[in-house]
């Protein structure tokens, strides 16, 4: 089955199971978020990549219920691995993107529910479940859902770089050759802004900023993302300008001039 496959009556069905997937993990993450004696184990035998009890408990919640509604979707998830399916969608799920803020306290982290086809991510939530803010993007949807109610997303029609605001996760992007390339846009840039998660692809897709430039990702960091900014009118690519469904190097723009002129400086040789 592909996107083109779906019935309107699939749309909504979809659009209401991503409601009931992101409150099932919203109710897990809120458990544990700021909580005294809250601890993360690292998956890493050397360094640190945290995991914690909220992480493992959201994902499971989401499983459940997909078991339940979608048993012959795939499933791709960042605590649990790939599970098989036969109907050719997948349903790619970060429980907890960020949780090196979970775990600091800030708000910068979210839940990211994708499906996908075998052309990518074509329906996405990015859910912060303390600030209540759910961006939902794919299916005719582009729309967020938070305490001033339903807001319509729209990326902004910034196209000039000496004028846009980039946001990115660490400052200490890639290896160093894509550290060189992501400062010459920086350079180039307003504004640049780091430690955003998964946050910062909502604010590009709600129309605050301009660029979002990470490098090392995984499918699951990402695939969200893309349905959401998509449906908002943004484009969102590798460093070469090809697809970024499967994680590494990922350029997010508010549009097409802005993001020809970010690639184009993030290849040039010098």
């Amino acid at each position: 089955m592909r996107r083109t496959d779906l019935t309107l009556q699939d749309h909504r069905d979809l659009l209401a199971l991503c409601d009931r997937l992101a409150d099932a993990a919203r109710a897990q993450t809120l458990r544990h978020f700021r909580a005294p004696g809250l601890t993360a184990e690292t998956k890493l035998a050397t360094g640190f990549d945290p995991v914690t009890v909220a992480d493992r408990a959201a994902e499971a919640a989401i499983r459940e219920i997909l078991a339940a509604e979608r048993p012959d979707d795939a499933i791709l998830g960042e605590e649990y691995g790939p599970s098989p399916g036969t109907s050719g969608l997948q349903w790619v799920l970060d429980p907890i993107d960020g949780t090196r803020a979970y775990i600091s306290g800030t708000t910068t982290w979210g839940v990211l529910i994708a499906l996908a086809d075998a052309d990518g991510p074509f329906l996405g939530v990015i859910d912060q479940p303390y600030t209540q803010e759910r961006f939902v993007g794919g299916l005719g949807v582009a729309e967020l859902h938070g305490p001033r109610g339903t807001v319509a997303l729209q990326a902004r029609g910034t196209t000039a770089l000496d004028q846009a605001i980039l946001f990115s996760t660490f400052p200490e992007i890639g290896t160093a050759k894509e550290r060189t390339a992501f400062q010459r846009v920086s350079q180039a840039c307003k504004l640049t802004r780091y430690g955003m998660d998964c946050y910062a692809y909502a604010l590009l897709a709600a129309g605050h900023i301009d660029l979002v430039i990470e490098a090392g990702l995984n499918s699951y960091d990402i695939c969200a993302p893309i349905a959401v900014i998509e449906a908002a009118g943004g484009i969102v690519t590798d460093w070469q300008g090809g697809p970024a469904h499967d994680g590494g190097q990922v350029l997010a723009a508010a549009n097409g001039p802005l993001h020809d002129a970010a690639l184009k400086m993030l290849q040039s040789p010098s």
